[in-house]
């Protein structure tokens, strides 16, 4: 038949086959191959091998200068055949002989499910086809973003993002390197007319934990309630795990400073505590300075209520945060946030969180005081509209349990053993050829495994409409200067003067 690309030989099964090249394929490729009666079974070359019998060694040792004919044979993994918007498993295997066919793209689209979502990614590796996901279960359900540094993490994260805000979702974004900011601004570089985007930028507010002198490029400061902080509070505050001296000795500061008045703060708590006849006193003392050293307890609280709106991004960036006080921040600002969603005071939302690895270590790796409330996030999210998006370069250093429920799994290139041994044992379905794809993934290309996905597939990540804020800077100096591209710099803004010019008039 005209069209073929091959033909089936040697022994089939309804999960495999092999073909004999004769026409333009490549691994990766999506094929078809006729089935019982009409219908189209849709597969995917796994691997290709070509050979030649006048260039083995017996032949060569031999002298022998005659040529022979070339075999190029692919190994095809079967994905099903589709039906009524379905895929079901052939009941029988094809059959040798038959020719084999290149897959059309709306074949492809219906059996892998790419036409049901709403979330452009990107375009199918090897095809025009437009990638896209379903917002509600990706929030629903969470998403890790993975990946070896380099490889695009952060830049596909954002791609999400934005399509996540264009839906009117909101978002509060834990950004450990300040790379979330530039959201703001249009994008100016990227092949645009090829995945059919234009340059936007978004609602975006960036807060700091620290202090605007520290960090400039933050809009306002983030601060914590400091009046009335239960025992509970502290705890999970403070730098290390309390022990039970320290605990007890906060119960009784603060059981004492409510006999005698109607609200007090952090620091009337610590000169209770120095007042303490306890030698174990000192540990704690020590502990409640350094929080009020931060600051984070000083000032205009932020409210839950201003950090999740609709459409609008809350950048939380630990630009000048102590790398050992960041978890402890995570902490408190995630069970505040969730306690308020479960009381409905606000709006559903997701959680995204940077270099994952730092909050939620997986056991062994080390601790952090936000594991608990992460993992709480994860198991009961989906029952209060309280998604989660966990992104890293070491998936070997995250929580398996938070891992586990992710239901939408972006991976990007990954060479590291350990990392690759940590997503098999994450990915159901992971197959050696499947780590090997991984391996060698381009800049610029993820992996995307999903129970709304038949089976995990290639894409080539659209360009992001906003800018991207992760340039590394150069350090390799040349004779004409810095090698490569110059950084991209945000334009300097004084008290909000340029932010309104950008962006207009706040909320707008």
């Amino acid at each position: 038949m005209r069209g073929s690309v091959g033909v089936i030989v040697g022994e089939t099964s309804p999960l495999q086959f092999k073909f004999m090249i004769h026409g333009a394929v490549g691994r990766g490729d999506y094929v078809k191959v006729r089935g019982e009666g009409k219908s189209w079974i849709l597969a995917q070359v796994e691997e290709i091998r070509r050979s030649n019998t006048a260039y083995s060694i017996a032949h060569m040792e031999r002298g022998c200068t005659q040529t022979c004919r070339e075999w190029v044979v692919a190994d095809a993994r079967v994905i099903g055949v589709p039906s009524d918007g379905r895929i079901r498993s052939p009941a029988t295997p094809p059959r040798p002989g038959e020719e084999v066919f290149a897959a059309d793209e709306k074949m492809i689209a219906a059996a892998l499910g790419l036409s049901k979502g709403d979330m452009y990614i990107g375009i199918l590796k090897g095809h025009d086809l437009r990638v896209e996901l379903d917002a509600n279960t990706l929030v629903q359900k969470h998403c890790s973003v993975l990946a070896k540094t380099g490889s695009g993490k952060s830049y596909t994260a954002a791609v999400i993002l934005e399509e996540l805000l264009d839906k009117g979702v909101a978002l509060l974004v834990i950004d450990t390197h300040g790379e979330y900011g530039s959201m703001r601004y249009p994008n100016r570089e990227g092949d645009f007319s090829r995945f059919g985007v234009k340059p936007k930028g978004y609602n975006i507010t960036v807060y700091t934990p620290a202090n605007l002198a520290v960090n400039p490029r933050a809009d306002r400061p983030f601060r914590f309630d400091g009046l009335n902080l239960s025992a509970r509070d502290i705890s999970r505050m403070l730098p290390d795990d309390p022990t039970n001296g320290s605990v007890a000795l906060l119960y009784e500061a603060i059981a004492a400073l409510k006999a005698e008045r109607e609200s007090y703060d952090l620091e009337d708590i610590l000169r209770q505590v120095e007042r303490s006849s306890s030698k174990s006193k000192w540990t704690l003392i020590g502990q409640l300075e350094q929080l009020l050293e931060m600051g984070i307890f000083s000032g205009e609280p932020t409210r839950p209520e201003e950090l999740l709106q609709r459409g609008h991004a809350s950048v939380i960036d630990m630009t000048g945060v102590p790398q050992e006080m960041q978890p402890m921040i995570v902490a408190k600002l995630l069970t505040d946030l969730f306690e308020a969603r479960k009381l409905g005071r606000v709006c559903p939302g997701m959680v995204v969180i940077e270099e994952a690895h730092n909050y939620i270590p997986e056991r062994g790796t080390g601790k952090a005081a936000s594991t608990s409330i992460i993992r709480t996030i994860a198991a009961e999210g989906r029952k209060f509209g309280m998604g989660l998006m966990i992104i890293s370069q070491r998936p070997a250093r995250v929580d398996k349990n938070v891992l586990s429920q992710c239901n939408t799994q972006i991976i990007m290139r990954v060479t590291n053993p350990n990392d690759l041994k940590a997503l098999s044992k994450g990915l159901e379905g992971m197959s050696s050829e499947l780590e090997e794809e991984i391996k060698r993934l381009p800049p610029g290309t993820a992996m995307i495994v999903s129970n709304e996905i038949e089976r995990p597939i290639v894409v080539n990540i659209r360009p992001r409409r906003s800018r991207h804020g992760g340039v590394s800077t150069p350090i390799v100096m040349t004779e004409q200067g810095v090698k490569g591209p110059a950084p991209r710099r945000e334009p300097q803004k004084g008290p909000g003067v340029f932010l309104r010019k950008v962006l207009g008039p706040r909320g707008a």
